[in-house]
Parts: structure tokens; sequence; C-alpha cells
């Protein structure tokens, strides 16, 4: 169904109402297609959005990591936060219960995390 026949209302035709009310269209190639796609995944953005940033002559900063090698310090990142999360949790029931704090497992799983840290600074610089 096209936009004219869903703003008829009462017999009268409405103007769609848009941010932007001017529409540019144009053809690309196959190959053209995939660089475009591949670059605005890359900068994590529809193509849309790419290609009208472009035409406007935006700056577009290539990200230092790319999708793959991203996923991956995210997953490392969120192992790191379940790390430390179960730590707290012994820490916690430890401290209602009057227990005492095993200092050695405690500095230990530390500086675990600690190097786990390093070696993701390590990759972002």
């Amino acid at each position: 169904m096209s936009e004219q026949n869903k703003s008829v209302a009462s017999g009268k035709l409405r103007k769609p109402v848009r941010k932007e009310p001017k529409q540019i269209s144009f053809r690309v190639s196959e190959n053209e297609y995939s660089k475009l796609k591949q670059s605005a995944e890359t900068l994590n953005m529809s193509v849309p959005q790419f290609v009208k940033s472009k035409a406007q002559g935006s700056r577009l900063v290539r990200p230092k990591f790319d999708k793959e090698t991203r996923t991956q310090i995210a997953k490392e990142l969120s192992g790191i936060g379940n790390n430390l999360n179960q730590i707290s949790r012994v820490l916690n029931i430890k401290t209602q219960k009057n227990e005492d704090i095993p200092n050695e497992d405690l500095i230990r799983n530390f500086n675990i995390l600690r190097e786990e840290v390093n070696k993701l600074w390590r990759s972002l610089n």
C-alpha cells in the first residue's frame, strides 16, 4: 500500500509528516553496495546513515578494532565482570556470617583479574 493511500482520511489527502521531507535515490552495483555495507557495519551504522553522513561531508573515524575483535573484547570483559560478581558474593556471604576472609585466595583472584584487565588494556593501546 502506498503512502498516499495510507494518508487518505475522510476523502481528504494529507501529506505525511517527516523530519526531512526530501528524498534522494540512486543505484549502486552489488560490489559497491557490499563495500558501503561493510564500511557502515564497521562504524555501527546503517547503510543509509553511512551514505548520508558521507554526503554531508562528515569525517567518519574508523574504529580501532574490527567487529570480531570488539566482540571478543566484550566477551572477555563480561567474563571478568562475572568473576568479580562471584568474588563479591563470597565476600558478602562471609562478611554477613562474620567468617574470616581468606586473604590468600582473595589476593590470588584479584591478581588474576588484574592481569586479565591489563591484557585487555594492552590490546586497546
